[in-house]
């Protein structure tokens, strides 16, 4: 096992990781920005280097600042969490060539799954239902006039690298989609440097569910059930539970052995995840995330595993801790993601926090790295906390949370805890009547 592994991320998952590794009996290194100097895992860890100002480009990005933070704390692993340069494969390259271990799959993989076209044809190869779509990336309007009238109007033009949202457009009769592709083309190469796009059928009322896989260098792999974040606005989850209210056990143990067939065949080791879309008894493959995801602690939840304990394991060579038959759904859970906005106009709200307190009892965790007179900076994700429930049946859990989101205080700054409280008070949420487009018809039909 590591005897110490630097930290290369800021906020609450890099207190999540600072724990685990403590809990391992595992030195730290913190980096941070000039922004993050008063951090709390900057704070906690056992040692901490400031790797440049405040733009992540010039720190959190920083790949030569990052590596030497490495070298002059003689840390001998790595652990990207989630964001920044946890997808990177070019990172992941550079920090074995240095000798350190990257807690996460191989730059391979990542290279592999980081480019959607890529990803669904190696994921179809293994298996895995994808949706409907160009066989690779359009290249003109006409080979994309031909290939929507093949695959059906509405179509979505997707960026085929990055994600959350960006590059992302629905046509709906060819007019519309030449517009589209130049527009998200043009999005694509802006926010990616990389202007590639390729079509998909666009489904009008999917789910969205992804399945957490476990997979280790010895050829062991488990499934650890299913998430629901259907819950989204611009493409980003806003909250998540587990498992679906959706799936039955049958269809619940399809696709996890599914994606674990998929996984093992084509050589994966680490964290993953496989999301897809869900609609009328039929999964659709979207992405895999190879990396730790923001929602992992409602899988934490219903599994009672630590999944970062186990991509650390994963790296330093170790077997997984458990096996398929080991594991069962205890309960239902919920995260739901509070972020420095506005509740209404999502207008961002940083600044510093004049009272923190956060709910407590049976079933509640709150993974925060909040505390009163921290200042919440501008130049980073809006995510400041997550509020993680757990109860017997959804029925219970939605109590806990709804008493939960009661008890949470976050002053000095605007936060997203009243649209949460809105949310789980609808009827459709009760009864999980929703998909991936319901919440933003609900805050435009508010607005």
């Amino acid at each position: 096992m590591f005897g110490k592994v630097l930290i290369a991320n800021r906020g609450e998952i890099a207190l999540r990781i600072h724990r685990a590794c403590k809990e391992m009996g595992i030195a730290t290194v913190a980096v941070h920005s000039t922004a993050d100097a008063d951090a709390m895992h900057v704070r906690l860890a056992d040692e901490s280097v400031c790797i440049g100002p405040a733009p992540a480009r010039e720190s959190y990005l920083n790949v030569p600042a990052i590596l030497s933070a490495a070298t002059v704390t003689n840390a001998e692993a790595i652990h990207p969490g989630y964001g920044f340069l946890s997808e990177n494969a070019s990172f992941a390259e550079i920090v074995a060539e240095h000798g350190f271990k990257f807690i996460g799959p191989s730059a391979k993989h990542i290279a592999m799954m980081g480019d959607k076209v890529t990803a669904k044809r190696v994921i179809s190869e293994a298996g895995v239902p994808v949706v409907p779509g160009s066989d690779g990336p359009i290249d003109d309007l006409d080979k994309a006039a031909r290939v929507a009238a093949d695959i059906g109007y509405p179509v979505l033009v997707k960026a085929a690298g990055g994600g959350g949202g960006r590059g992302m457009k629905v046509a709906r009769d060819e007019t519309e989609l030449r517009r589209a592709v130049p527009a998200a083309r043009n999005e694509a190469l802006v926010s990616f440097d990389n202007g590639e796009v390729y079509l998909e059928r666009y489904l009008g009322r999917p789910r969205h569910i992804e399945v957490q896989i476990l997979a280790d260098e010895h050829g062991n792999v488990v499934h650890l059930f299913e998430r629901d974040c259907s819950l989204q606005r611009n493409h980003q989850k806003i909250l998540e539970e587990a498992p679906s209210p959706t799936l039955d056990d049958a269809q619940r143990e399809r696709i996890g052995q599914i994606c674990c067939d998929a996984v093992r065949k084509i050589g994966y080791a680490s964290a993953g995840t496989l999301e897809f879309l869900y609609e009328d008894g039929e999964f659709f493959f979207i992405e895999m995330n190879t990396r730790i995801q923001v929602e992992h602690p409602v899988t934490e939840a219903i599994c009672g595993l630590d999944v970062v304990r186990e991509t650390i394991r994963i790296a330093a060579g170790e077997r997984l801790s458990v096996r398929q038959q080991d594991l069962a759904i205890n309960g239902h859970a919920i995260e739901c993601r509070i972020n420095a906005e506005n509740p209404e106009t999502f207008a961002p709200s940083p600044g510093r926090i004049t009272e923190f307190h956060t709910p407590g009892g049976l079933g509640v965790r709150v993974d925060s790295a909040l505390y009163s007179g921290y200042v919440v900076p501008p130049h980073y994700d809006s995510l400041v906390a997550k509020l993680i429930v757990h109860g017997a049946t959804r029925e219970e859990c939605i109590m806990r949370l709804r008493r939960s989101l009661g008890e949470m205080v976050i002053g000095g700054i605007e936060t997203t805890i009243p649209l949460h409280q809105r949310l789980i008070a609808e009827p459709d949420f009760a009864s999980a009547a929703y998909d991936i487009h319901w919440l933003e018809r609900l805050v435009a039909g508010s607005g």
